[in-house]
């Protein structure tokens, strides 16, 4: 029986020695920034003691990608957030919201969050993807707010022409484990993509569509702008073209949004303004940027506009849909979210007036120039200005400001660069709202420091 068994354990060892074995190929990158600020105001209005409080902090972020080669045409891509706090500062709530560019909530990035985990599957009749991951990005910077979410999205080239068709769950609101008292089955979130790209030598054009199924809002809610007693369903078309081309020493990029659908009340009550049925939606948002090389130095401009919402229109929404984008930083302070949003917090007037890092209801317009003394060494100046497109009700004036920016990075090594920058705002009265005298606003101005590793 001995030499039974010991015949037996040999076959099993020849047989799990000798099978083929799946290897695994791990690819590792991401970025890891740390960083200081001081903000000399942390908001526009100007108390009787003399002024608002600054503030001074470091803070830091570690972002890591990971991509697991199971076969070749076959990916598992997962990414993660950690350690995204200010140094030594109170740490967020737990149950708080999730963070803006994130999965997890702004607590689970100042310890760790997973954000992406899909399947990246090349197939004989296209590439599948499959799982949560990036959402929110397509064409130029300007408009993008970085998400995620769970997407199926199917990629195919035709010549030179390159088609991405997608399916996107922002909201489920069906009975699940976690939520098993749900009575608002039919109140889901869900958005469909098409986009095709052409390419050519010195640039690609784009046109991107978007279906937006927004029947979350059908529990009881308040469009914006409007009070509202019933519920409501949204639905909108967003169209997106955009290119990107260079012209001799000019690189050029241009985008246009053009969102047209309707928020309806579906249950008989109708909004308490006019005792309309249905609203209007209308917005409008563009970008063009041109930046000329020459040599050494460069020059460049940009210009941005959002739409705004007119009070005076009940039945229609033309503004605050769409909106400059958390990705799109023109500034140092102004609409710049990466930076001095996230971390600093909104910068307050009065009434309602804020800068809350993301562009919207405004033009906005920049000049700046650049030298680039050795290749290790950018040094670079703008000047900024903007104005609202619609004033609010009552609302005195409509600018929000010029601004001065001033920043050099200087790359250390290929992988460790350093920047530091200073930015002077000279604050718009749209931030007095709608008192022209009482309400004396603060400039302000911002002193920024970084160290980016990237891996």
């Amino acid at each position: 029986m001995k030499r039974f068994w010991l015949v037996l354990l040999s076959l099993g060892l020849i047989v799990a020695f000798s099978s083929t074995a799946m290897a695994v190929d791990v690819k590792f990158s991401g970025e890891f920034y740390a960083g200081g600020m001081y903000l000399d105001k942390t908001n526009f209005t100007k108390s009787a003691t003399g002024g608002n409080p600054s503030t001074a902090f470091y803070y830091q972020r570690l972002r890591a990608r990971t991509d697991f080669t199971i076969t070749p045409g076959l990916k598992l891509i997962t990414r993660f957030d950690a350690m995204e706090r200010a140094w030594g500062a109170a740490r967020s709530n737990p149950v708080g919201p999730l963070a803006a560019d994130s999965a997890g909530t702004v607590a689970e990035n100042e310890n760790i969050a997973i954000d992406w985990a899909y399947i990246d599957y090349k197939s004989p009749i296209g590439t599948f993807l499959v799982g949560y991951m990036n959402y929110g990005t397509t064409g130029t910077v300007f408009g993008n707010n970085r998400n995620t979410q769970a997407r199926i999205r199917f990629n195919r080239m035709f010549g030179p022409v390159n088609v991405w068709a997608s399916i996107s769950k922002v909201a489920e609101n069906s009975l699940t484990a976690v939520k098993p008292a749900s009575t608002t089955s039919d109140a889901d979130n869900d958005v469909y993509h098409l986009e095709g790209i052409y390419n050519w030598k010195s640039g690609r054009a784009c046109l991107n569509v978007n279906y937006y199924n927004s029947a979350n809002t059908r529990p009881p809610a308040v469009p914006p702008a409007l009070p509202a007693t019933g519920s409501y369903r949204r639905t909108y078309f967003l169209f997106t073209p955009y290119v990107f081309a260079q012209i001799g020493p000019v690189s050029l990029q241009a985008e246009f949004n053009y969102l047209n659908g309707t928020d309806k009340y579906e249950d008989g009550v109708t909004t308490t303004v006019d005792n309309l049925d249905k609203v209007t939606l209308e917005n409008i948002s563009a970008y063009i940027d041109a930046t000329a090389n020459f040599g050494m130095f460069y020059a460049g401009g940009s210009f941005a506009y959002v739409s705004g919402n007119d009070p005076g229109t009940n039945d229609k929404n033309e503004g605050g849909l769409i909106n400059g984008g958390y990705d799109w930083n023109p500034c140092l302070i102004m609409f710049n979210y990466d930076d001095r949003a996230k971390w600093a917090g909104n910068l307050t007037g009065y009434g309602t007036s804020a800068d809350n890092g993301r562009m919207a209801n405004a033009w906005f317009f920049q000049l700046r120039g650049g030298v680039k003394p050795i290749d290790k060494l950018d040094v670079m100046a703008s000047v900024s200005y903007a104005n609202a497109d619609k004033k609010p009700a009552n609302y005195l004036y409509n600018d929000y400001g010029w601004e001065v920016d001033l920043t050099a990075n200087y790359k250390i090594t290929n992988n460790l660069s350093y920047m530091v920058g200073a930015g002077y705002l000279f604050t718009g009265k749209y931030y007095k709202a709608n008192v022209a005298v009482n309400n004396e606003l603060n400039d302000d101005f911002l002193v920024i420091n970084k160290l980016t590793l990237t891996f």
